[in-house]
């Protein structure tokens, strides 16, 4: 989803996302600013959805912070705590309703605030009330809400609207060969219901644009018609009155622009040269956290000893990590230079400190000792005071160092980097220094996953397939080289009959630039060990998803786009992939939109997967 509106009062609204879930926390009643009295202290009861919903944007000290002693799964085995409220946010499951009539017979709280991530239907509110009134506890029951909040923001500027049963949205499920319609609606309207919610919690009725004849045009139907039909009922519209989006329409209204996942193939199996891209090819990230295995201790295990179990680690890099901030869009080489350079920063600082302590430690009283006590007391009294902030850079130092060296053993053991530029250069179309062939076949060149990329990157980007004799040569060496032919099946039966056969989607004609060696991270002082790994600068290029939304944001005339559907459901300007989104495109529709004065941009998908998850679902869709 991108949407395009002015800045200064675009993000005001974008900030109602953490917002709402305060202001739901708070007992729905907005916190009050600067307040110095005790929270009061409660309870959270969430389902995985409501955890999925709330982990990437509140921490455990936050929680705290809003006077949440306990946050515990709905069906986990709970304690009462009689004396105490709680706050439940769940989705309207007839086993959650279930779990929740069980708690208020048990009486386990001393009030209960109910709030649903989507709208809860009649039949399962009565069920509520009818097991309120048997456990006699219809005045414990204070407030019961509709929070519309059924997606999941992982960023200011990017959503997905699932994390748990994922794969009954996910691409593989959209496109199996035997779905029923009946299944095709279901997945259309759970997109829709997690859409519909998205809006709601923005507070702005969207311009919608489409592809026809696709998965996207059925959800812009479908949302399309909801949309209407909660306007015209006035008097229980969501968009209008005191809702948190109230004043939403002093603002230019966003355009949603709707994608199939079909229209690009190959980026989701591009390899990256970006560090949150990265992070999310190569390591286990998952809704804002990264989990590391450290890697055994030099040590020696003694002789018939069980091999040392690796320590697990995990990292949150979310909003409140500035690094993660300013360089998650960054080359990876720019990345290791900027921890290197913080990390002499902050030994500098350090250094600092202890020459300001050695001094204060002077003994004797003359004069000098004494004058210079008193010049440095000052200084000192700063950098003691500092020292929160000091210990906080360590630890981010520490975070980064550890998560892109993991990064970076990748890049060096698969030789990413040789990889990322050679599949830019084939959707480039420009020229190529070395066979496919030789590329495949090479034995210390990647895993048979990175070659397996490289060839549907190829296949899906070669204007005219290869010949029968060619790519039973191209087969051959994929399985000599371990690969599992399955997702070439389904790409080869994918582009047979799509357009993109005749027309394949164009990537741009620009190439990264290598720079040569490192500069300061080759140096012998420096934490990453950068030696053959090649400093490549990206060009900036519009994969098809951006030019799609240029395209239609700009009212630009282009075959590409010129047959998009339009619907307005107010008659009364956003970028969402059907069948899955990445962080290359993410990255990419960030930078575009930088060049873009007093417009922004949200990303948005119905799964968020890597390469290694994408092509798991090709490999199931091609077996037989």
């Amino acid at each position: 989803f991108a949407a395009s509106s002015r800045a200064h009062k675009f993000y005001i609204i974008l900030l109602y996302f953490p917002v709402a879930l305060k202001r739901m926390l708070n007992f729905n009643v907005p916190p009050v600013k600067n307040s110095t009295g005790e929270p009061v202290w409660k309870v959270l009861i969430y389902d995985r959805f409501g955890q999925d919903i709330i982990s990437p944007l509140l921490s455990v000290k936050e929680l705290r912070d809003m006077g949440i002693t306990l946050h515990l799964l709905l069906h986990s085995d709970r304690d009462a705590i009689p004396d105490v409220p709680a706050v439940y946010f769940v989705m309207p499951t007839e086993e959650n309703i279930d779990r929740m009539c069980q708690d208020l017979r048990n009486q386990l709280y001393e009030s209960y605030y109910l709030n649903f991530i989507s709208a809860i239907s009649r039949s399962k509110l009565e069920d509520i009330a009818n097991a309120a009134i048997g456990a006699n506890a219809v005045t414990q029951v204070a407030k019961v809400f509709d929070q519309y909040l059924n997606f999941i923001t992982l960023e200011d500027d990017m959503f997905v609207l699932c994390n748990q049963n994922k794969e009954l949205v996910s691409y593989r499920a959209i496109n199996r060969p035997d779905i029923t319609d009946t299944e095709m609606e279901t997945i259309m309207d759970t997109i829709v219901d997690s859409l519909f919610c998205f809006f709601v919690t923005l507070g702005a009725i969207p311009i919608i644009r489409c592809s026809r004849g696709t998965a996207a045009e059925m959800v812009a139907v479908k949302l399309d018609k909801k949309l209407r039909e909660n306007l015209r009922d006035a008097r229980n519209s969501l968009f209008t009155g005191d809702t948190l989006g109230a004043g939403q329409f002093s603002f230019q209204r966003p355009l949603l622009v709707l994608v199939d996942r079909n229209i690009d193939l190959a980026t989701p199996l591009h390899h990256t040269w970006t560090y949150q891209a990265l992070v999310h090819d190569v390591l286990d990230f998952h809704l804002n956290r990264v989990n590391l295995e450290e890697s055994p201790g030099m040590e020696s295990s003694p002789a018939g000893a069980r091999p040392k179990k690796k320590n697990k680690k995990s990292y949150d890099l979310t909003a409140s990590d500035k690094f993660w901030q300013k360089h998650k869009g960054s080359p990876f080489p720019e990345v290791a230079e900027s921890v290197q350079q913080e990390l002499e920063s902050y030994r500098a600082q350090e250094d600092e400190v202890k020459r300001l302590k050695s001094i204060m430690g002077i003994e004797g009283e003359d004069e000098g000792a004494i004058s210079m006590l008193s010049d440095n007391t000052a200084k000192l009294t700063s950098a003691v005071s500092s020292l929160p902030e000091l210990l906080e850079k360590k630890r981010l130092i520490d975070l980064h160092t550890n998560v892109a060296t993991a990064v970076l053993e990748h890049i060096k053991s698969r030789k990413l980097d040789v990889y990322f530029e050679y599949e830019e250069k084939i959707m480039s179309k420009s020229t190529l220094d070395k066979s496919l062939l030789d590329m495949i076949s090479d034995p210390d060149a990647g895993t048979p996953e990175d070659k397996m990329r490289l060839f549907l990157i190829y296949y899906i980007s070669s204007a005219q397939a290869p010949s029968e004799i060619d790519l039973e040569q191209y087969k051959k060496a994929l399985t000599d080289a371990g690969c599992n032919l399955a997702p070439l099946s389904y790409i080869k039966q994918w582009k047979a009959f799509t357009k993109m056969a005749s027309a394949p989607t164009s990537y741009g004609n620009t190439t990264p630039k290598p720079l040569g060696l490192f500069s300061r991270v080759m140096n012998t002082g420096s934490q990453f060990v950068m030696e053959g790994v090649k400093n490549l600068v990206l060009k900036q290029q519009n994969l098809p998803v951006t030019r799609i939304l240029d395209n239609l944001m700009e009212m630009k005339s282009n075959p590409e786009t010129d047959d998009y559907r339009y619907f307005d459901p107010k008659m009364l300007r956003g970028m969402f992939v059907v069948g899955g989104g990445n962080y290359i495109e993410y990255q990419n529709l960030i930078d575009y939109i930088k060049g873009k004065q007093g417009k922004h941009v949200l990303y948005g998908c119905s799964e968020l997967f890597n390469a290694t998850q994408f092509i798991k679902q090709l490999s199931q869709l091609g077996q037989k």
